[in-house]
């Protein structure tokens, strides 16, 4: 039997790496990195486990890098993506300068739904496919952050990522295409100088992909590897969001904004 082709963005390391590891005991792949030479090593310890491996240089904080990996896509022979390169960018709004914040919303957000996009046609007319994009717990964070947040853009495009998941997944419902947003929060590896290693609370890469993997089998499409009661969450999350849509959809203004002005 002819085993499924994965693309895996972000894949020399971490979270990428581990996904890779994972899968490559029934699939194919397509690794991207923005250096080849990063992958040699993951190359050949899957080619040597029986896996067939194509190494693609990109650089996804580009649009000529999108490009490429669309392209790829675009053959139509992949059934399972794995969106997951990013970067953290953590500074506070005032200190990034103007071409880092395009190269930051560039990576974190605009890549995902470009690469999504070039793979869905194909996967819909094979009547199959998995797409799974790795996003954060800070996508949930934009209110609740203490001490004051240093992290504007990550938080704006890790969110954009989960809103646009959650969209799609209601726009793909009916059709063999399976969408995920993976959340995780604080990791055990290469990710921002290795910060999360020096974390004793950190989850393990595989901890977190073996989470993703298994909750893709549940049928997840948000899949929040530390959380205990996810469904709760997630049904006060839908919750608070109908009543802020058909509370605020109204011909009329809240009281508040109808008294004596100031």
């Amino acid at each position: 039997m002819s085993r499924p082709l994965t693309l895996i963005t972000g894949a020399s390391s971490g979270i990428g790496a581990t996904y890779a590891r994972l899968l490559a005991t029934d699939h194919d792949l397509v690794l991207v990195a923005r250096r080849a030479d990063w992958l040699e090593d993951l190359t050949q310890e899957l080619r040597d486990g029986g896996a067939a491996v194509e190494v693609l240089p990109a650089d996804l904080a580009t649009h000529d890098g999108i490009t490429s990996v669309t392209e790829r896509l675009a053959a139509g022979d992949v059934r399972m993506l794995v969106s997951n390169a990013g970067a953290s960018g953590y500074t506070p709004l005032t200190d990034v300068d103007a071409a880092d914040i395009d190269r930051l919303l560039t990576l974190n957000a605009v890549a995902p739904v470009r690469l999504v996009r070039a793979a869905l046609p194909a996967m819909l007319a094979a009547g199959e496919g998995t797409i799974v994009t790795v996003a954060s717990l800070l996508a949930f964070s934009a209110g609740s952050m203490e001490p004051p947040p240093r992290r504007t853009l990550y938080v704006a495009a890790k969110a954009a990522t989960l809103g646009f998941t959650r969209t799609l997944a209601c726009e793909l419902a009916g059709t063999p295409v399976r969408v995920q947003v993976l959340c995780p929060g604080v990791v055990a590896t290469e990710w921002n100088s290795g910060a999360g290693r020096a974390i004793p609370w950190a989850m393990s890469p595989e901890d977190v992909v073996s989470a993703s993997l298994t909750g893709l089998r549940l049928g997840e499409t948000v899949c929040v590897p530390g959380l205990e009661d996810q469904a709760a969450a997630l049904d006060a999350l839908l919750a608070a969001e109908t009543t802020l849509l058909t509370g605020g959809n109204q011909p009329t203004l809240a009281a508040r904004y109808t008294g004596p002005r100031a």
